[in-house]
């Protein structure tokens, strides 16, 4: 709309000056070279104008006519470059849809219209990889490192070639290559850390991650640092202990819940005589992630206490678990296990009792080991050591589906901070016991004797017939013991007659009377 008004004010200040020159005509004279000419201003001006235009005009076709060679190589080029840019893009698309013999056809073509064009670079490798030649590739990626701009891709195709041939030499060298051109560079700083954890050198891990801090967030840098100090401090653990103790509450002030670093904090700390402040750490992480080795660690916090003070201590930390099923069960075995060392069995029942319907491997292990201490009870023993084979498993520290009786930094793939405390195979759902069986009834062998009712025995006349004799002691048939359903059901083959339990009895002799001899002639002379 503004413009419309510019337009519109434009054309009527034009009018106007055209009117005002048309009211003031005036007279302009020129004599010039024997020329004498008489006109108005305005017909002077408009001839002005003109001669203007017709000047304009003939630079330009001047100017066209002069650069007319450079224009006709501009258009040649140009048109050269449209081709090239249709043979990569019709290059890139048959990559993506897998033809690989358009891919590369059409990178033949983009590198004879466009050669040392990054794109034509990058399909002319993509298409060697997706044919599966591999010094093709490799060939192209370096020469995408001889170019600024296309150095960091050729480095990355080096990087990814040399670990598809698994060359861990070659692949780090690339990696530091890039990590000194570019420090901030995610994949090569992650390339340069997971080197440095496979070699155990922690100290690089941690300087290799602080390179790479910029393209981390903040919350995933400081777990993954606080996993390397503890690797650190575990590995200085039988060195150096003061400098393993710092390197864990290092650990410990960047993940209070990191498990491993909590526990070996307060192992430290206690052992430096300074349990109080080993309860904090320990209790702190309890708080977050209540896990056995951080009560084994809170149970040892001062060395010299009796069995019942660290029962009493135990059942201080359960108190201050959080209140969700898992953190629940994990304080009952944790109070359970320090009252059987304190021989506390009424204790460790009660703290058990809402398990052991359906108990867990290491329910069933401290109920057996509690009939065991108590009672020695064999049998009873015997049955809660199988209803553990059988029980739904614990959690452990799991990685790449590797289980670990211990935590470790790395997982067996080299992912850093890989395992996790969690039940074996609950990624796919299964929770419940892999043996799902009842567990077989008890028989009873013991021979129940029922005595039959006294009987009276009246005095006898002499025409009374004499009292029958006592009747001896019936015992009732013992019961056989009922065998249990085979876990893995039995398998019969064709051939295979079966268990003898199954086979038929054998078939008796037909016992026949003589009556039916006599019949039987008769029929066969009838």
């Amino acid at each position: 709309m503004i413009q419309v008004v510019l337009f519109l004010i434009t054309v009527a200040l034009i009018a106007a000056g055209f009117v005002w020159l048309a009211d003031r005509p005036g007279d302009v004279v020129v004599t010039w070279l024997g020329y004498h000419v008489e006109t108005s201003v305005m017909v002077l001006l408009l001839a002005v104008a003109a001669l203007i235009v017709i000047g304009v005009m003939f630079w330009s076709l001047a100017r066209a006519i002069w650069r007319s060679p450079e224009q006709v190589s501009l258009f040649f080029r140009h048109r050269r470059a449209m081709k090239g840019y249709l043979a990569i893009s019709r290059g890139l698309v048959a990559i993506g849809s897998g033809d690989a013999r358009l891919a590369r056809r059409s990178a033949d073509e983009a590198a004879r219209l466009s050669p040392g064009d990054p794109l034509t670079l990058l399909l002319t490798a993509q298409s060697a990889q997706l044919a599966g030649d591999r010094i093709g590739a490799e060939r192209a990626f370096h020469e995408m490192t001889r170019h600024d701009n296309t150095k960091l891709l050729g480095l990355r195709g080096l990087y990814i070639e040399a670990q598809r041939r698994n060359d861990a030499v070659t692949a780090r060298r690339v990696a530091e290559q890039a990590a000194e051109a570019d420090p901030a560079l995610a994949w090569a700083g992650q390339a340069m850390l997971d080197d440095r954890c496979a070699q155990g050198d922690w100290s690089a891990a941690l300087k290799s991650l602080d390179a790479m801090r910029s393209s981390l967030e903040k919350d995933d840098y400081r777990r993954k640092r606080a996993v390397l100090l503890t690797a650190q401090a575990l590995a200085l653990e039988d060195k150096d202990r003061d400098a393993s103790r710092l390197a864990a509450l290092d650990a410990v002030k960047l993940a209070p819940g990191l498990v491993p670093a909590a526990a070996l904090a307060g192992r430290r700390l206690a052992e430096a005589g300074d349990p109080r402040r080993a309860g904090k750490v320990l209790i702190a992480a309890w708080r977050l992630n209540p896990h056995p080795d951080i009560a084994d660690a809170y149970a040892d916090l001062r060395p010299g206490d009796t069995a019942r003070a660290r029962l009493t201590r135990m059942q201080s930390l359960a108190e201050k678990s959080p209140e969700d099923p898992a953190s629940i069960r994990e304080s009952a075995i944790a109070v359970a296990r320090a009252a059987i060392d304190a021989r506390e069995f009424k204790v460790a029942r009660e703290a058990l009792a809402l398990y052991v319907n359906a108990p867990s491997r290491r329910t069933a292990t401290l109920m057996a080991e509690i009939e065991e201490t108590e009672h020695g009870d064999e049998g009873r023993v015997r049955e809660w050591l199988g209803r553990a084979m059988r029980a739904a498993p614990d959690p452990v520290w799991t990685a790449d589906g590797v289980v670990s009786d211990r935590w470790l930094p790395v997982s067996p793939r080299g992912r850093l901070d890989g395992y996790e405390w969690r039940v074996p195979l609950a990624e796919i759902g299964m929770t419940h016991p892999v043996v799902d069986a009842p567990p077989p009834p008890l028989p009873d062998f013991k021979p129940v004797v029922e005595h039959s009712p006294p009987i009276e025995i009246a005095a006898a006349g002499p025409d009374e017939s004499p009292a029958p004799p006592m009747a001896p002691p019936v015992s009732k048939p013992v019961a056989k013991p009922v065998l249990a359903e085979p876990v893995i059901p039995l398998v019969q083959v064709p051939d295979d007659p079966g268990p003898d339990s199954g086979l038929d009895p054998d078939p008796l002799t037909e016992k026949t009377s003589p009556a039916d001899g006599w019949s039987r002639l008769k029929q066969l002379f009838r």
